[in-house]
């Protein structure tokens, strides 16, 4: 059975739930909402830090002893346009009131106090290209380093043209070797358009110790342990995914596979 797979254990309230200790890691952990309106999602940080994502639908959003009022204008997450999000420091509680029907998604690391709870875009979050041809990929950067938000979360979504790779050419951000690479946990949260396609996602070492083929459907999570990760968007088939990385520093730094080396140059 593949482990790295992780399929939605519902279609209503809590549908995914991923901890270090149930990943087999020690930074990343994501949890996904799917409300409806007049539904509630609550939680405490405890000793973690988290942005909350409003992947689609709107809510009325209690966090760190202050009302954030309704967040979220996006119905439909293809719509590309710019996620409203709210970090929340370790040690406080959030409380997230669905006004219409909503797509939470929870993303976690450990926290150590040093930044404030605060919204996140729309504003300063801007849809932007990277790759070429079919490489063609489409970034809204939501928490990335260049984004002195949080402690230890780096946090993107991507949207990849039905036809197109992305996580390409592949790469792995797998050793504490900085500035070289760095360790960086990641859960892929994927969604398709239209609903009931698929794409496929890989996660391999170079030597081999590691080589899984997942047929990712919507809804699903991904987790990179370790190794490279590319994914592949059918012909028909739009692909959308949230980003969630970690590690002991937070820093993006990646080694191409050796067969894509002539690629980076």
């Amino acid at each position: 059975m593949n482990t790295l797979l992780r399929k939605p254990f519902g279609s209503h309230g809590k549908v995914h739930e991923i901890t270090p200790q149930s990943a087999g890691w020690r930074y990343v952990g994501f949890s996904l909402y799917r409300l409806r309106a007049g539904e509630v999602a609550a939680e405490a940080t405890g000793g973690r830090e988290v942005i909350l994502v409003m992947v689609e639908g709107k809510a009325d959003v209690h966090a760190a002893g202050q009302d954030w009022g309704v967040l979220g204008d996006r119905m439909d997450v293809f719509e590309r346009t710019p996620p409203h999000c709210l970090y929340v420091p370790p040690g406080q509680d959030w409380r997230a009131e669905a006004q219409t029907d909503c797509v939470i998604a929870v993303c976690s690391a450990p926290g150590t106090g040093g930044h404030a709870a605060r919204r996140i875009g729309p504003d300063g979050i801007s849809l932007t290209q990277r790759g070429e041809g079919p490489n063609t990929r489409f970034i809204n950067n939501i928490a990335m380093e260049a984004e002195d938000v949080c402690d230890s979360l780096l946090v993107t979504e991507v949207f990849t043209p039905a036809g197109n790779w992305s996580s390409y050419p592949s790469h792995r951000h797998d050793e504490d070797d900085f500035p070289r690479i760095t360790y960086l946990e990641e859960t892929y949260y994927h969604r398709l358009n239209p609903r009931d396609g698929w794409a496929v996602q890989r996660v391999y070492t170079d030597d081999g110790s590691l080589d899984e083929v997942m047929a990712v459907r919507d809804g699903d999570v991904a987790l990179v342990p370790r190794g490279h990760h590319p994914c592949g968007a059918p012909h028909g088939f739009e692909l959308y995914y949230l980003n969630v990385m970690a590690g002991p520093k937070r820093a993006w730094r990646f080694v191409p596979a050796p067969e894509v080396e002539h690629m980076m140059r």
